[in-house]
């Protein structure tokens, strides 16, 4: 059988989506009588103007000379195939739930048709979808809510575990992900300002926005806090992330509505390390329970100075509370065979 995997590119930017696509292609190469490989799409979502005429290129692609087409995300999940699966990790939120919470670049009376577009063409795509399935109740419950389309949860599992599995407690708070203002990386900064001196953070992820990175830079130069702050904003491996998670003291990771339950909350858990969040960040919620493997906040800067603070601390509560990570996570019982059993069916 010959599977591909459908995914959108944006240039120069890789993340979790990224990740999964390469991971899931890999490992279907491993099972007998599949072949696999990865197709990425160019997208951009700007100018807005442009959206219509990136549908309608998802819509015209022909695939040929594959037996199952497994799409991951918009536009790309557009493109026509008679045996296709969805695997849906995010529709086009700005068109969605984004755009109801205030959020979006498009506008609901301006871009009317455009929205009107966007909503068709998933909904005829959809229709023709062998199977769908989704990474999290949170992205299962949009779909059912935005597009009254029903769906099967099937979590991504953890890519390269071997490389987060529990160190030595250290000295700092690790914050990796994609630097992006979604992830609010800016927030911990923040925090950290107003956190005793004994704190200290890692942020380290890939930059999306250019300007974002800047002003993360210029907030820890306006906080004096360059020996405190450390920003590692580039492409990192995954051993290098590994080593970052399993060695921090405890991980944060605070985006706004995660879909799924992140990456980050994954390997922190995978490594044994006490979380935190914030209440409205989504399908993070799924692995953290406040005060048990971490400590649940308000999107704030004080409610995060108070949980950094707790976590230095106290060191032997945070140990335990990594303990409790691991568990819940493994508790799951999330792997690579089920996953692609579910996805081959």
């Amino acid at each position: 059988m010959k599977v591909l995997i459908v995914n959108n590119a944006v240039p120069f930017v890789w993340g979790g989506a990224e990740e999964l696509a390469s991971n899931v292609s890999r490992r279907l190469n491993a099972v007998r009588g599949v072949q696999s490989e990865v197709l990425r799409i160019p997208f951009s979502w700007t100018p807005k103007e442009q959206l219509i005429a990136e549908i309608l290129m998802n819509q015209n692609f022909r695939i040929h000379n594959t037996d199952r087409v497994i799409a991951l995300k918009f536009p790309a999940y557009l493109v026509p195939h008679a045996n296709k699966t969805l695997w849906l990790l995010h529709q086009f939120r700005q068109a969605y739930d984004l755009l109801d919470a205030g959020a979006s670049h498009l506008d609901r009376t301006e871009d009317h048709s455009i929205l009107q577009a966007i909503k068709t063409a998933d909904d005829n795509c959809f229709e023709s979808c062998r199977h769908i399935f989704t990474n999290s109740p949170v992205t299962q419950a949009r779909l059912k809510h935005y597009n009254e389309r029903s769906s099967e949860v099937l979590y991504p599992p953890l890519n390269d575990p071997e490389f987060f599995q529990p160190g030595e407690l250290g000295d700092y708070v690790f914050a990796g992900g994609r630097v992006d203002l979604g992830k609010r990386q800016h927030l911990l900064i923040e925090a950290m300002a107003a956190a005793s001196p004994q704190c200290r953070l890692v942020i380290a992820g890939p930059v999306s926005d250019p300007s974002y990175a800047n002003r993360l830079q210029e907030l820890v130069t306006a906080n004096h806090l360059t020996d405190r702050v450390t920003l590692q904003m580039r492409l990192h491996t995954r051993q290098e992330l590994g080593t970052l998670a399993a060695n921090a003291l405890a991980c944060a990771y605070i985006p706004f509505d995660e879909d799924s339950l992140g990456y980050v909350t994954m390997e922190a858990a995978e490594a044994g390390r006490a979380i935190i969040t914030a209440s409205d960040s989504g399908g993070v919620l799924e692995l953290v329970e406040n005060q048990s493997n971490g400590y649940v906040c308000a999107a704030s800067a004080k409610a995060l100075a108070d949980a950094l603070d707790r976590v230095f601390t106290d060191r032997n509560r945070t140990r335990l509370m990594g303990g409790r990570s691991r568990e819940l996570w493994r508790s799951k019982n999330i792997s690579w065979d089920k996953t692609l059993e579910r996805l081959l069916d």
